[in-house]
């Protein structure tokens, strides 16, 4: 696809490579809830892709919804500190909760959905990502399933966009310049 060809690096992480982690992560989901399946929050837009894909690897009867934030200017990459844009339609109380992201750096933007979430009482709240750097982390945050761990680098594809453009990609690229 060309999304900014003249900008990609290298494929940092191929379709196929994708595949056969989801399914590793799908098989881990099911076994570590085959007694109470959890109900799995996919966050949009970046999460979508990888969303799909883990879900439909579970193999229980799981509930799925969907969380949306916004930036708020200024603020939301100091403090975390989002604008809930699409909040959860399911209740939550004394259920299993999944989040699942689709990149996780500093672990502020995590941390608030996590805190937001606990207003609703959950029985407990885990969270798989997509793509991990866990050399940014800010703040503890329950990743329990990783799908892989990065550095730092502009990334495009699986979900990840350039300009809302990109996401489409099934692989993900790493660029050469910021965008």
């Amino acid at each position: 696809m060309d999304f900014e060809s003249g900008n990609i690096k290298r494929v940092l992480i191929s379709e196929q490579d994708i595949a056969k982690r989801i399914d590793e992560l799908g098989r881990q989901i099911t076994e570590d809830y085959r007694e109470d399946p959890p109900v799995m929050i996919g966050v949009v837009k970046g999460a979508l892709y990888f969303f799909t894909d883990l879900t439909r690897r579970v193999d229980l009867p799981i509930d799925i919804d969907l969380i949306g934030f916004g930036n708020i200017p200024d603020t939301t990459s100091s403090t975390g500190v989002v604008r809930i844009t699409k909040d959860i339609d399911i209740d939550i109380t004394g259920r299993r909760v999944i989040i699942v992201e689709d990149v996780i750096r500093t672990g502020l933007t995590t941390a608030y959905l996590i805190s937001n979430l606990e207003t609703k009482k959950p029985r407990d709240i885990s969270v798989a990502t997509m793509l991990f750097n866990p050399d940014r982390l800010l703040l503890p945050v329950p990743v329990k399933y990783t799908g892989f761990e990065i550095t730092d680098g502009w990334l495009m594809g699986y979900g990840l966009d350039v300009r809302e453009k990109g996401r489409n990609i099934p692989y993900i690229v790493e660029l050469k310049n910021k965008p």
